[in-house]
């Protein structure tokens, strides 16, 4: 055998020999150790309290079996053993499933984001919630339609959650909300930051009180002040009290060496309570068991959908095509201001999930000529645009747009194409002026329809028909800091002897050349009233000789 041989196999017989004794060895220290004590320690103990069990439960070490991640070690085999402890995985504990929120205000509270200590003003006003524990009951029924987008959007964005109990403080979720600052929506925009967040506001839609562009607007609003304070509580304060006020507070404190947190600064009383609210709001919609208060119970999952619809539509027709009351498609689209939805957009109905395959569907198979109605108005000799948008319930800027004009200046005998809705107008239960003649319910005696004059204020006007400012302003949607311009209609229902001689009614006899457009004028009144009053058809001309009643309003 030739040498290297010979000196190979004597290494691998060595390395034989050494494999053999390091088994032996392994062998005999086993068996001094047994791997299971008889008897438990401490650490068993912590084991059988924590460890899932897998094992059998009539096994007393069946605890110690369930932390084990690979088969019990052969003395005799330590390939085996090596093979083993790589390839068994190791056991992974069982744990709980977690929880399925079905109903959204469970949810609140897991993603809760804006840190702060309890302290008295939050506490106070916990109070005021608690005693009036029906309260906020209302107010979640009101947020029924809307929560869930709202919650999803924040959650989208990474914000935190009690953003979505904004509008409980800023209008307790009423869509329809308007406030003497000239507010509007759940978030309460003012038309300035309404406009710069870009939502449209005009005749046909405001879109302060769409749920979808208001809610993004103010997610942006909100997420812009946070960047610019780093700081939730006083993007908070800025939302209410604008960031300038904010930024001047700040500045206050800093410049006497005080702190400039939100808690620390000197604010109005009402943005002061403002932060402290919403998280009182909060910790009551995490603990409602503990204060008593019973919330209406929301699906935690979608309710509405946005549909494109492509064009104008009267909401009567939306109304037939979904089987839906028109005051509902009105609370879910609370943006839309009169009968029908904007000529040019948004082209979008928010429907529940539920009605939108079968609008979807019912829609597609309507013309589209069919989805406004259309009339034509023969202009006649002394009519103004204006008062041809009064008598079908519209603007005059409408009527340019639609009829491509460029001024106010009319012939008579050519045509205008006027968009009128389906249905009475009293019909569209919500629309501006419907809510309006809601508030409008003083009732007693004439209506007094009264056309502002230069220098007018609301204290004069309120004066010479004896009622008071608040009831005008509620009549009329206004504020009681709202500018008058000449030429605009009031709605009065006069008191004591204005009242008498608001029912004095004039008698007017037709001359030749008059018309309604004339007559209105000279007793500053609207054409639609001289119509109701002496039961008129606007198609037919009046008379000479002919009597009318007329009801000044020149008190």
């Amino acid at each position: 055998m030739p040498k290297n041989n010979k000196l190979l196999l004597n290494r691998r017989t060595q390395a034989l020999i050494a494999i053999l004794i390091t088994v032996l060895l392994g062998a005999c220290a086993i068996n001094q150790s047994p791997l299971i004590q008889p008897s438990a320690s401490i650490d068993d103990e912590m084991i059988r309290a924590t460890a899932p069990i897998i094992g059998d439960p009539a096994d007393p070490l069946h605890t110690v079996k369930t932390v084990q991640s690979s088969p019990i070690p052969d003395p005799l085999n330590p390939i085996i053993n090596t093979i083993n402890a790589v390839a068994e995985p190791a056991q992974i504990p069982l744990t709980q499933a977690a929880p399925v929120l079905t109903d959204i205000w469970q949810r609140f509270p897991h993603q809760y984001g804006i840190p702060h200590e309890d302290n008295a003003r939050i506490q106070t006003e916990i109070r005021n919630f608690t005693r009036h524990p029906n309260y906020l009951n209302r107010v979640s029924k009101r947020a029924a339609p809307y929560l869930y987008h709202i919650a999803e959007e924040i959650e989208r964005r990474g914000m935190p959650m009690e953003l979505a109990l904004l509008p409980v403080v800023e209008s307790a979720y009423q869509p329809f909300a308007y406030s003497p600052s000239r507010a509007a929506g759940i978030w309460q925009f003012i038309p300035g930051t309404a406009r710069h967040y870009g939502l449209t506001i005009n005749w046909w839609y405001d879109g302060r009180r769409d749920i979808f562009a208001a809610t993004n607007a103010a997610l942006n609003y909100l997420q812009n002040l946070h960047d610019e304070f780093d700081d939730w509580p006083l993007a908070l304060a800025a939302y209410n009290a604008g960031e300038g006020n904010v930024r001047k507070a700040i500045r206050r404190n800093r410049a006497q060496g005080k702190p400039t947190d939100y808690w620390s600064l000197s604010l109005t009383r009402e943005t002061r309570q403002y932060v402290p609210r919403l998280l009182a709001v909060a910790d009551i919609v995490a603990r409602r068991d503990h204060y008593g208060i019973k919330l209406t119970a929301i699906p935690n999952e979608p309710y509405l959908v946005q549909i494109d619809i492509g064009s104008q539509i009267d909401l009567a027709l939306v109304e037939e095509l979904t089987d839906l009351p028109i005051e509902t498609i009105y609370r879910l689209n609370p943006g839309f201001n009169q009968w029908a939805t904007d000529p040019d957009g948004p082209h979008k109905i928010a429907l529940p999930i539920d009605k939108a395959e079968q609008f979807s569907l019912a829609l597609s198979q309507q013309p589209a000529t069919k989805r406004v109605k259309w009339q034509r108005h023969k202009i006649r000799s002394g009519e103004t645009l204006s008062h041809i948008a009064d008598q079908y319930n519209t603007k005059v800027a409408v009527l340019q747009k639609v009829n491509k004009l460029r001024g106010h200046n009319i012939r008579a005998d050519h045509q205008l194409m006027i968009p009128v809705a389906v249905k009475s107008l009293d019909s569209y239960v919500l629309s501006v002026d419907q809510r309006m003649a809601r508030n409008q319910h003083a009732g007693s005696g004439n209506k007094v329809i009264y056309s502002v004059r230069r220098g007018d204020s609301l204290w004069k006007i309120a004066r010479r028909f004896n009622v008071s400012i608040s009831k005008l302003t509620r009549w009329n949607n206004l504020t009681k800091r709202a500018i008058l311009k000449p030429g605009r209609k009031l709605a009065v229902w006069p008191h004591g002897e204005a009242q008498t001689q608001a029912n004095a009614a004039e008698r007017y006899t037709v001359r030749r050349g008059d018309s309604l457009h004339r007559i209105s004028r000279q007793f500053k009144v609207s054409i639609s009233d001289l119509v109701n009053w002496n039961t008129l058809d606007k198609k037919k001309y009046l008379k000479p000789g002919q009597k009318l009643k007329v009801a000044s309003n020149t008190i």
